[in-house]
């Protein structure tokens, strides 16, 4: 039986649905702050956490003082006494460039008139004519086992300058391709997460909050670009806002930011649908063996995946569901 039938992918592997590290609730700012003949296809283990030597955090905040910049400290600090390498991204400490243009390639682009970014950063990366500071971004996206995407959630997002950073540096080619993405996608032995803080409390945050379900929210970023890059992704560390809470109940979030890291590269990715579960042929579609297996059941495949049912509870938010 092919794997997407009674499994999901839990991004890079395929695995039966078991136990979960539980979430660890926390907050943020305001915004100042088988083949189908039935053979079992191949798939990449995630990595055990001693084979986790690197770590990338891409960090995006301008203030030092600030909460993300203490849950960065802390990631820094316990990954480090971990005994890994850990390499920070400051996007505002190095001005990093947010827009997406022509200027991104060193040298004449192939169609000046019609200016494709996609295409033309495709071409530069292959020639090595990208500028120096998306190159010193993929050297370090290359080299890191884990990659830990910081921020203050803005506009049920992240901040531009963290957009911009995903924009520019995960370019055609170097992050992905037609047909390296998803569950088949380049960065599959590679695990990612976000970490973020909220400018609402958590209950604003849920099927029946003003602001609605946050596992709809995340689908896009953790689906849509980490996912689709072909990460591992963990579930998120979310801090509730912090900035609307008492002292000691943030020194209290940060703590437990601090114990989750310490199992922290050992932990099971999020579930995603497999690539092999859909039929290129025709759109890009579910498999019609697909439906017919989950027709009686009560959730949806994923979030963003959900065949017109009800979406599965924390699908976005904890591993194995």
């Amino acid at each position: 039986m092919p794997p997407c039938l009674d499994t999901l992918l839990i991004t890079g592997r395929e695995t039966r649905l078991g136990p979960t590290f539980p979430t660890v609730k926390y907050e943020e700012e305001h915004p100042e702050e088988r083949n189908e003949a039935g053979k079992l296809r191949e798939w990449v283990r995630p990595q055990a956490a001693e084979e986790i030597n690197k770590v990338l955090i891409v960090y995006a905040h301008q203030s030092p003082g600030s909460f993300n910049s203490a849950a960065k400290d802390a990631a820094v600090e316990v990954l480090t006494a971990k005994g890994c390498t850990v390499e920070v991204s400051d996007l505002y400490a190095m001005k990093f460039k947010a827009t997406a243009t022509a200027e991104d390639i060193t040298g004449k682009v192939k169609n000046a008139d019609h200016f494709r970014y996609g295409e033309e950063t495709k071409l530069a990366w292959e020639a090595g004519k990208l500028t120096a500071d998306i190159t010193e971004e993929q050297r370090k996206l290359t080299e890191a086992d884990l990659v830990i995407f910081q921020f203050p959630m803005y506009w049920f997002t992240v901040p531009a300058i963290m957009k911009g950073w995903m924009d520019r540096v995960l370019t055609l080619g170097f992050a992905f391709t037609h047909e390296k993405r998803y569950s088949q996608g380049i960065f599959k032995e590679k695990k990612a997460m976000l970490s973020f803080t909220t400018g609402s409390q958590e209950s604003m945050f849920t099927a029946n909050g003003i602001n609605g379900d946050m596992n709809v929210t995340l689908w896009p970023l953790q689906n849509g670009i980490l996912h689709y890059c072909g990460f591992q992704v963990l579930a998120p560390q979310i801090f509730w806002a912090p900035s609307h809470v008492p002292s000691e109940a943030r020194g209290t979030m940060l703590e437990s930011w601090r114990m989750r890291m310490q199992g922290l590269l050992g932990e099971n990715p999020l579930a995603f649908t497999p690539l092999d579960c859909f039929d290129g042929e025709k759109g890009y579609q579910l498999k019609p063996e697909v439906h017919e297996k989950n027709a009686t059941k009560e959730f949806g495949l994923t979030v963003g995946i959900h065949l017109g049912k009800a979406l599965p509870p924390n699908n976005q938010m904890k591993a194995g569901v």
